[in-house]
């Protein structure tokens, strides 16, 4: 009865090792790019994982964006992602590619965030 408890506890525990905190705003003004910036922390509690080998992106549909570090802050990527101006919102989520320290080799793993919003809205005229 034990080693079921534990087998049925083992995702619950390992599912609490990481974490995607979205910060990127639920809006933003349209612009003539047609590309929007999107920011994700990314927090995991596995020592196991090669800091070197986080591969972030950001998912619109079927599309996959890559994200980059932030200079100087720990944890933080950043990128852009198209709105068509046929289209005032999308959906994404973000993916956290990486290797985790095995023996006798690193093995693939990753992590993905639940789904985000972004509204894409026109600046008016007036204030």
């Amino acid at each position: 009865m034990k080693k079921l408890l534990v087998l049925l506890l083992a995702p619950v525990v390992l599912a609490g090792c990481s974490s995607v905190s979205n910060l990127t705003p639920t809006k933003a003004y349209r612009n003539a790019a047609g590309w929007y910036p999107v920011e994700a922390k990314f927090a995991t509690k596995r020592t196991a994982v090669l800091d070197e080998t986080i591969k972030p992106a950001v998912v619109v549909g079927e599309k996959s964006y890559p994200l980059s570090r932030v200079p100087l802050v720990k944890d933080r990527w950043e990128g852009f992602v198209p709105v068509p101006p046929s289209q005032n919102s999308i959906h994404y989520h973000f993916r956290f590619d990486y290797s985790v320290n095995r023996i006798p080799q690193a093995v693939p793993d990753s992590f993905t965030s639940s789904e985000f919003g972004l509204d894409v809205v026109e600046k008016s005229a007036t204030k």
